[in-house]
Parts: structure tokens; C-alpha cells; sequence
């Protein structure tokens, strides 16, 4: 996710853990070959584990422990959840699974959107 730009990416995958962090790294590289990419993260023992494959235009930093509130992302997915999640019932997890998909398509395509909701006036006094 870019709060600059608006750009967000995303893999919806089983379970989260090295390898599946490696191969979303490796798909993100991809996407943007030309680009560095600072991504920041929180502590999950799998963002920060020795076995971490981080492609060459991937720099990662860690944000402190137990603040949510300085990771821009944790207001995307505050919008799935009010957007896409709230008061439903879903009767199997392949319908979590469909809506999940449905919501981060439409949060992908509003770069606007992710940006108004991503941005900080902090980042823009970085030069």
C-alpha cells in the first residue's frame, strides 16, 4: 500500500506465515521491478524471521510494538470490516473468502480512496 500514490496490493492467501510472506514479497517485487519499495510492517515473528526472502528492491522496517495507529494499513482494513463485513452473516468461509476478494478489489481500483485514507501530513514534510 502506497499513501502516497493510493496504490494498494494484496494476496489473499490461507494462512500466514514465512514462506507465505516471502512469496507475497517476491509477487509485490514483481510488480514493481523499477521500484524501491520501503514497506513497514509490524512485529509478526514472520515479517522479521531469518528465512525471509526479501527481493533486492524491498527495504523492510518494523514499527514498534502495539501501534496500530502509526500503520496506515489498519484503516484499510477498518474499511473492509465497516464496507464488506459489517452485519453479515456468512454461511460458509468460502463466502468470507468471495466478500474478502470483493472488498479489496473495490479498495484497489480507488486510489483516491486509499490515499484519503492512508495519508499522514507527516509524510508530506519527508523530503
Amino acid at each position: 500500500m502506497s499513501p502516497k500514490d493510493g496504490r494498494h496490493d494484496s494476496l489473499v492467501l490461507p494462512y500466514a506465515d514465512t514462506g507465505v510472506m516471502s512469496r507475497f514479497l517476491r509477487e509485490i517485487s514483481g510488480r514493481y521491478p523499477r521500484e524501491h519499495i520501503l514497506m513497514f510492517m509490524d512485529q509478526a515473528g514472520w515479517h522479521k524471521s531469518r528465512e525471509l526472502k526479501v527481493p533486492g528492491n524491498i527495504e523492510l522496517a518494523c514499527l514498534p510494538p502495539r501501534s496500530p495507529e502509526l500503520n496506515p494499513q489498519e484503516q484499510v482494513w477498518d474499511e473492509l470490516r465497516e464496507k464488506f463485513f459489517g452485519n453479515r452473516f456468512f454461511g460458509s468461509i468460502k463466502a468470507v473468502m468471495d466478500r474478502l476478494v470483493e472488498g479489496l478489489r473495490s479498495i484497489e481500483s480507488s486510489p483516491l480512496a486509499v490515499a484519503s485514507l492512508t495519508q499522514r501530513d507527516w509524510m508530506h514534510k519527508v523530503n
